[in-house]
């Protein structure tokens, strides 16, 4: 990670300390537990969400089977650019709460993966809830969702709509990280009160 990204998601964790949720990028031990996750093999759709410098998009990039349709989202502007300019092949978008809209009209269905670097928890309910309903809706029926977060709050929230597998801390982060893998399954099927 160069210096000119630090100063820059520094200035955008300044101006939006709740949509950027840390004042440094994920480290290369969070984005490698994140993809690490993932068969791999199997993915070819995939989605991040608050893609921000990069961290976790480069590890996406190097993990991904060649024809992978890979969508980014990123809120702050300076960030998206950077984004289109170095991963021309991938599909930049600002808003996450229109990721079901946005693969529609790539013609995608359902997504195989979603991976997540947003501070859910910074977000006021009802963003957060349609967050979560977008991911739960663009995902297809056994699809992974990883995401990391700075503390165990968005356990119940997650439990409701996925099972959640596994909750792994990264330690070497800044500040230390949980990455949730969660995989959707049918309602029916969610097994209720595993807390």
């Amino acid at each position: 990670m160069s210096k000119h990204h630090y100063i820059q998601f520094l200035q955008s964790f300044i101006q939006q300390p709740k949509q950027v949720g840390s004042i440094v990028p994920s480290s290369r031990f969070l984005a490698g537990k994140m993809v690490n996750a993932i068969s791999w093999d199997k993915v070819r759709t995939v989605a991040e969400l608050g893609s921000g410098t990069g961290a976790i998009t480069c590890a996406i990039a190097k993990h991904s089977p060649k024809n992978t349709k890979v969508f980014l989202f990123e809120m702050d502007e300076t960030m998206r650019r950077n984004l289109e300019k170095n991963y021309p092949h991938f599909n930049c978008h600002s808003n996450a709460c229109q990721l079901v809209e946005i693969i529609h009209r790539e013609g995608i269905r359902q997504l195989d993966c979603i991976i997540s670097g947003l501070p859910f928890f910074n977000f006021k309910q009802d963003i957060r809830e349609t967050l979560l309903d977008q991911v739960y809706q663009a995902l297809k029926p056994g699809g992974l969702f990883v995401a990391f977060q700075y503390s165990l709050q968005m356990k119940k929230s997650l439990s409701e709509k996925f099972v959640v597998e596994s909750i792994g801390l990264v330690p070497f982060n800044v500040p230390p990280a949980f990455v949730y893998t969660c995989r959707k399954v049918l309602k029916d099927n969610l097994k209720t009160g595993s807390d």
